[in-house]
């Protein structure tokens, strides 16, 4: 498949791409290839061949979201600057509407 100008335009616009009028002819040459090798992938034989869904078959270690108490409250405020005995104070950050 050769990509032609308008075709070129088109996929630039979904992009959001600036294309330069220079710029073109390299672009439609490379997308031309890239095409071009696609569709060669359609020679391959693939009979019998599952779709993957990941390209692993790693799974994720990931814990239990058990709560667990691992840090006191005292100890988890001490080094802050500003607190009352059970929360962080900071700076408001929002003004209200008066």
């Amino acid at each position: 498949m050769k990509v032609d100008k308008e075709s070129l335009a088109k996929v630039a616009h979904l992009a959001r791409l600036n294309i330069k009028p220079e710029q073109e002819e390299k672009l439609q040459k490379d997308m031309t290839e890239i095409l071009a090798w696609v569709d060669k992938l359609k020679e391959l034989d693939t009979d019998g061949v599952e779709p993957l869904t990941h390209m692993t078959n790693e799974v994720n270690a990931l814990r239990s979201d058990i709560a667990e108490k691992t840090i006191s409250t005292a100890s988890g405020l001490k080094n802050a600057p500003e607190h009352n005995d059970q929360f962080f104070k900071v700076p408001n950050v929002m003004k209200r509407n008066s």
